[in-house]
């Protein structure tokens, strides 16, 4: 199995951004062979993740990993303000540790070698160019330095791979992803030679190797969400949810505004016109800011959770955390946590986020909305991005569609 797929995203990203991302699938495979539980296994993978996020500012060499072990454990834990999830127990934490460290001895890496260092640095040239020279968002800067921190770990030169290297890393990566996500991992990788290329290295010959799997973007259908669907899952915060209103804001936002998670949890109070009822996005994909129309029920729950849940705290954002640090906003896993527990408390089969969004542009075109509409409410800068869409557009597809061979006129 894929470990990553097992973990929570946020330390899934922070073992794919660390320098112990090539020893993440041997620890879990470790722990698999000696019979740990599922549970314990992912509380483990969590401690890594601890770990490597603290230890991301910390390049260091193996020889010193027992100490710098020691430094995280008695020092940093103590007063640990790191966003979940996270374990703290030291005990917990040095378990976890251990296996670790049996896992990079039988890794056979010489021990002066550096776990960060050269191959941080690389990574963050390449994050810089991907941020000032090619405007792209947070979220792609951070998919494509994960997958080049994982193939500059397998070169011999931390820089550039030489072609059997590349081979070797894409046949390892393509052979455990999706079509789809392969075509992410060549787009990281071309996107990284011409970066080198850029740097003045020669990589032309490079460039051939790296060949997308067979991936068709509007092949599949968007997956939506019936109307009936919709009110169950509107439904399902009880009054006994913990941090109902929360929950119940951020689904509203979601299904009524098509927003991204990481758009939901950016939206500031100074954000909100209540005068005007608009809400501005400025903090989207596309790194403008739009105004949409507020819905009169989302900003109903919106000022419900404000007024009634919301602690006090001197932070702008309107999604903050319920336990300390308050002032902290909320990560986006918690938007996803609250749409899957939401989909589960409704006897919904579904876990991802993203079908509000396209159940938002279903309902668009099903009441008479244009494919433009469409394309404005979800903030998309080309009109290509939403022609999958078309393949929810029941009305006019009736309208076009030819009788089947066979049938009664």
């Amino acid at each position: 199995m894929d470990v990553f797929e097992s973990l929570t995203e946020l330390a899934a990203a922070r073992l794919r951004a660390s320098a112990l991302a090539p020893f993440v699938q041997p620890f879990w495979d470790r722990l698999s062979e000696q019979r740990y539980s599922s549970g314990t296994a992912r509380q483990y993978m969590n401690c890594v993740a601890h770990f490597a996020h603290w230890s991301r500012r910390r390049p260091f060499a193996l020889q010193s990993l027992d100490q710098h072990i020691v430094a995280f454990v008695d020092e940093h834990l103590p007063r640990c303000t790191c966003a979940a999830p996270v374990q703290r127990s030291r005990n917990q934490v040095r378990a976890a540790l251990r296996h670790l460290v049996a896992v990079i001895n039988a890794s056979g890496v010489q021990q002066d070698h550096y776990l960060g260092g050269a191959i941080d640095e690389q990574v963050q040239r390449f994050d810089d160019h991907l941020l000032h020279a090619k405007g792209l968002a947070g979220s792609t800067r951070l998919r494509r330095t994960a997958i080049v921190r994982v193939l500059l770990s397998m070169t011999s030169n931390a820089t550039t791979p030489s072609s059997e290297e590349l081979r070797r890393f894409l046949a390892q990566e393509l052979s455990r992803v999706s079509a789809a996500s392969g075509g992410v991992t060549a787009t990281a990788v071309r996107s990284y030679l011409r970066f080198r290329a850029f740097e003045g290295d020669r990589v032309d010959h490079l460039l051939p190797v790296v060949a997308s799997p067979a991936h068709w973007r509007l092949a599949p259908l968007p997956q939506t969400l019936a109307p009936d669907e919709v009110n169950r899952l509107l439904a399902a915060f009880p009054a006994d949810l913990p941090s109902r209103l929360r929950c119940y804001a951020l689904v509203r936002c979601l299904i009524d505004l098509g927003l991204r998670s990481s758009e939901a949890i950016a939206l500031e109070l100074d954000d909100i016109d209540w005068v005007a009822g608009t809400v501005r996005i400025s903090r989207s994909k596309s790194r403008r800011a739009d105004v949409l129309p507020l819905p009169q029920l989302t900003g109903a729950a919106i000022a419900d959770y404000v007024r009634s849940e919301r602690p006090q705290t001197m932070s702008r954002r309107i999604f903050v955390r319920h336990v300390a640090p308050v002032d902290a906003p909320v990560a986006a896993d918690v938007v996803r946590r609250a749409v899957r527990q939401a989909y589960r408390r409704a006897g919904l089969p579904y876990t991802r986020v993203h079908i509000l969004r396209h159940t938002l542009a279903s309902r668009v075109l099903n009441t008479g909305g244009t494919l433009k509409e469409v394309a404005d409410v979800l903030r998309h800068r080309e009109l290509d991005t939403s022609l999958i869409y078309a393949k929810v557009d029941f009305g006019r597809l009736g309208a076009v569609a030819m009788p089947w061979p066979g049938s009664q006129p």
